[in-house]
């Protein structure tokens, strides 16, 4: 699911591909969104053809730029979802709550470590977006959160970059 996203999504951004730094920027721009997060950004890299090195050094910088804006916001934005006249946005705000809510005892249980592995194992529904929302959404300290969620941002990242490049039949 997640090549298939990347694919469209380069597709999307062909234009960008006609600019110097283009392949670049599409592994950037698809490591910043939800969902696909830095592991989409690998598995574009490794399409794209970029060098595994320059491609990890991107997708990190791309998925650790919206977290401490999630630490920060998230909690203003979900009571302003929840409160909102605009069915759209009480829709967001139940599917995010559902979510919080299935992951939340796990991560509470085992608190910095939980969030570490939450964000670290590269599975649908996990990573650094969904694991600040949970951070945010439980009140635990930012700094620790944000600490945490690059330490399984790092993890997740070595898991991809095996997966998306190919490592394992070169140490093989």
């Amino acid at each position: 699911m997640a090549e298939k996203l990347a694919k469209s999504l380069i597709g999307m951004m062909g234009g960008l591909l006609s600019l110097s730094f283009g392949k670049q920027l599409i592994v950037f721009i698809i490591s910043m969104l939800p969902i696909l997060e830095l592991r989409g950004g690998l598995i574009a890299a490794s399409l794209l053809k970029l060098p595994p090195l320059e491609s990890y050094i991107i997708a990190i910088v791309g998925n650790v730029i919206p977290v401490p804006f999630i630490l920060l916001l998230i909690n203003k934005i979900l009571r302003a979802m929840e409160k909102s006249r605009f069915k759209l946005f009480n829709g967001i705000h139940s599917f995010l709550h559902k979510k919080i809510m299935k992951n939340k005892d796990s991560i509470e249980k085992y608190g910095f470590w939980g969030l570490v592995i939450f964000v670290g194992i590269p599975l649908p529904g996990t990573g650094a977006w969904t694991g600040a929302i949970i951070a945010a959404f439980l009140d635990m300290d930012r700094k620790k959160a944000f600490i945490g969620i690059l330490l399984g941002m790092l993890m997740a990242s070595i898991i991809m970059m095996i997966i998306s490049f190919g490592l394992i039949s070169k140490v093989a």
